[in-house]
């Protein structure tokens, strides 16, 4: 992992690209961070490990626990809006942009989706553009400290422009595709967009 001292990357202003309030419509603002699954918490061995990167890309990844925190990394402070109906302010996160990974694995031209997958058999999908978007990060940790395993740690993505089911808890690797495919959720009813400040919520 990088240096911890980098400076934090502000991306609390982040909404006024989507709506005129920094609170979603719908959200009530939480001091708390709630946990939420489908499921229990899965175990994790750093030993065993392995993030896989695959699908419409140049470059195919396997990567240990190692050679993954060894990717370029930011510190930032982004907003955290649940479907269920409530915001966590100011939460600061630490991981590497998806634009990393993207850009090590040779990201092809005929790709326009991304499916994320993860160890409890999770799924989410995001057009790639959204994907691309300032913000989207592979989290390792939470105010500082390792992303606990309630949180989704040792690795989960947030998307702070879209509702959270959309940043897949224990993510274990993401696939590129060049057809759009709908997620876990996705499948049973909730919004495909998931896009706050419009109450995406449900299809």
């Amino acid at each position: 992992m990088h240096d911890r001292r980098t400076d934090v990357k502000d991306l609390t202003g982040l909404y006024r690209t989507y709506g005129d309030d920094r609170l979603p419509p719908g959200q009530r603002e939480t001091s708390r961070f709630p946990v939420l699954s489908k499921s229990g918490t899965p175990s994790f061995d750093r030993e065993s490990w392995r993030f896989e990167v695959w699908g419409a890309v140049d470059d195919p990844l396997t990567l240990s626990w190692e050679e993954f925190v060894a990717l370029p990394t930011e510190r930032q402070r982004q907003d955290f809006h649940c479907v269920t109906g409530w915001s966590k302010f100011d939460c600061e996160f630490t991981g590497v942009p998806f634009t990393a990974l993207a850009d090590a694995a040779g990201v092809t031209d005929d790709a326009v989706h991304v499916m994320f997958h993860a160890m409890d058999d999770y799924t989410t999908n995001l057009p790639l553009e959204d994907c691309l978007a300032e913000g989207v990060l592979f989290v390792t940790e939470f105010d500082g400290e390792s992303l606990p395993a309630e949180h989704g740690g040792p690795l989960r993505v947030v998307t702070p422009h879209k509702y959270a089911y959309k940043g897949a808890k224990w993510v274990s690797g993401v696939e590129f595709l060049t057809e759009p495919e709908r997620g876990y959720w996705e499948k049973r009813g909730y919004s495909n967009t998931a896009n706050p400040w419009a109450e995406e919520r449900y299809a």
